[in-house]
């Protein structure tokens, strides 16, 4: 029977963390926002 190798494991930095979710959820928010916004004129 095979051993189990062992594997290190590199923790992702909060802060490198935080940054990402910002820079991937600013442009999603604007977005969304634009979205419903130009909707919104459909249904005047």
């Amino acid at each position: 029977m095979t051993q189990p190798t062992s594997t290190t494991v590199k923790k992702t930095s909060p802060v490198l963390l935080a940054l990402f979710w910002l820079y991937v959820s600013i442009p999603l928010v604007i977005g969304v926002w634009e979205t419903l916004l130009k909707a919104s004129a459909l249904f005047k």
